[in-house]
């Protein structure tokens, strides 16, 4: 597949949509105008590419609505060459858009068909995340700790303890919390033991799951 004037038609329509929804940071619409979400997706899908929708990926898994991308990227508030972990590596789309943040991503995935198919896309693409890891994500990534950003792209039960501890002193977590449903929730470290939370708005995501061994 190739990135046409069409998709680019297309992600320009997208942006706008995802503005009129309230996503406000500009460098986050740029990121949804720029990056090309088509190519993320299997070419069976790639007339959906730019619906506001999240679509199947492989895995059980999806590639989020760009809405719902957007809007856990504008909470983490990034600057350039601030370090962030991402829970689900999935399609690599999220991580495409904070590394056109300049952001330095660490990447986890658990499902080894997405990890390797998503690894390869990278190196194609020329996506080059600080780290892309097949792992558990629930256990974050203590030895690259602390993190200014740590963004999760699957629904969690509850909030992994392990994410909060690697939190540098003012960084945000950004973590949908729910079994059937989740609510978008906002995890600010302000300092060593006190956390301010936000509740956010109910949204769908896959579990996220946790290696039991």
């Amino acid at each position: 597949m190739r990135d046409t004037l069409k998709h680019r038609g297309l992600r320009n329509k997208l942006a706008a949509i995802v503005a009129e929804k309230g996503i406000a940071d500009k460098n986050v619409l740029n990121a949804i105008q720029t990056i090309p979400r088509h190519l993320f997706l299997d070419s069976g899908f790639e007339a959906h590419a730019y619906q506001d929708k999240a679509f199947p990926i492989g895995a059980d898994q999806t590639i989020s609505q760009p809405y719902t991308v957007a809007f856990q990227t504008e909470l983490l508030k990034l600057k350039p060459g601030k370090k962030v972990l991402e829970i689900g590596t999935g399609s690599g789309y999220q991580t495409a858009v904070l590394l056109h943040l300049k952001a330095k991503v660490y990447t986890i995935e658990r499902q080894q068909e997405l990890f390797k198919k998503t690894k390869l896309f990278f190196s194609k693409m020329g996506y080059r995340p600080k780290k892309v890891i097949f792992g558990d994500g629930y256990k974050g990534l203590p030895e690259e700790a602390p993190f200014d950003g740590i963004i999760v792209t699957a629904g969690a039960p509850e909030v992994p303890k392990a994410l909060l501890s690697q939190l540098a002193i003012g960084g945000r977590l950004v973590i949908p919390v729910g079994v059937e449903e989740q609510v978008m929730t906002l995890y600010v470290r302000q300092s060593e033991q006190k956390f301010e939370k936000k509740e956010l708005g109910n949204f769908r995501f896959v579990p996220l799951l946790e290696n039991k061994n």
